[in-house]
């Protein structure tokens, strides 16, 4: 990120957060991460395709949920953060939560860590499934299945009882509902613009004792897009995300210990290409 600029109170695989006083300041890099690792290859605009889809949703979802936005207008930060051109576009201004020590998650379509969960025990984060379900399958009703937030490592699924033991019932079942207004919103526009979305992550905080979406919201980094046109239960699709650099380093033979090695020019391209897809499809707007 060019400098200078002020010193993150945190700073994420992807993003940085900065303290404003009141607010804090959202800005997300182009830094992409696989296999737990930080890649020193970056995707140009994946930034800035992350920070504006985040900022689609939390405009059109506000009447479902609240959320912590505050600004996302360049044009309308403060004059001190105006000299930073580089945070056009890439950045928010959002109010403080206290953020709740879960993951919300949603399933739509059976896969990736619920899909081995079902085929081991036929259940996914306590809730049982009928029988005969494949990989991709569509669930007849979305999940609300949670996980616990690791600040290292991997998160774990956890049952909604178990939910409640962290935060309480009350907290629980109103996380539970919010997550599943916007996730059922947000499926079935997203599917209309030929996007099918198969999970999503949530985060809610509590701001002035209402409870608020917080971080970002349905973007390919907190959900799993799939072309509709390219949907069949039984296999996995491809998808609006970093697809290409899974499969590139599966193939290069790298450990899967840091440092990851440098990507091909190719996949860089190829994957730009699907994150700006994805916002073109869901906003019917392209990035300059």
């Amino acid at each position: 990120m060019p400098q200078p600029f002020m010193e993150p109170i945190k700073q994420g695989k992807v993003r940085e957060i900065y303290d404003l006083g009141e607010h804090y300041l959202f800005v997300a890099s182009d830094r992409i991460s696989a296999f737990d690792s930080v890649l020193k290859s970056e995707i140009p605009d994946k930034g800035r395709v992350l920070n504006m889809i985040s900022a689609f949703w939390f405009e059109k979802t506000r009447d479902i949920v609240k959320n912590h936005v505050v600004e996302t207008d360049f044009d309308r930060f403060p004059e001190k953060l105006k000299k930073f051109e580089f945070l056009k576009g890439r950045s928010m201004i959002v109010r403080k939560a206290e953020i709740f020590p879960v993951e919300c998650i949603v399933r739509g379509y059976l896969v990736g860590s619920g899909y081995k969960e079902y085929v081991k025990t036929g259940q996914v984060c306590g809730n049982a499934l009928p029988e005969g379900l494949k990989i991709a399958s569509r669930l007849e009703t979305p999940l609300f299945t949670p996980s616990t937030k690791a600040e290292s490592g991997h998160d774990e699924n956890i049952s909604f009882s178990e939910m409640v033991k962290i935060i309480g019932k009350d907290a629980t079942d109103k996380l539970a509902d919010a997550s599943l207004k916007l996730y059922r919103y947000a499926a079935d526009y997203a599917l209309d613009r030929g996007i099918i979305i198969a999970d999503t992550k949530f985060e809610f905080g509590v701001i002035d004792g209402e409870i608020c979406v917080v971080d970002e919201i349905l973007t390919p980094d907190s959900s799993r897009f799939w072309p509709a046109d390219r949907y069949k239960e039984g296999e996995n699709p491809p998808s609006f995300d970093k697809q290409y650099v899974r499969d590139w380093l599966e193939e290069s033979g790298w450990n899967k210990q840091p440092p990851a090695p440098a990507l091909p020019g190719e996949v860089i391209a190829r994957t730009r290409g699907k994150y700006l897809e994805a916002y073109e499809r869901l906003t019917g707007n392209k990035i300059e």
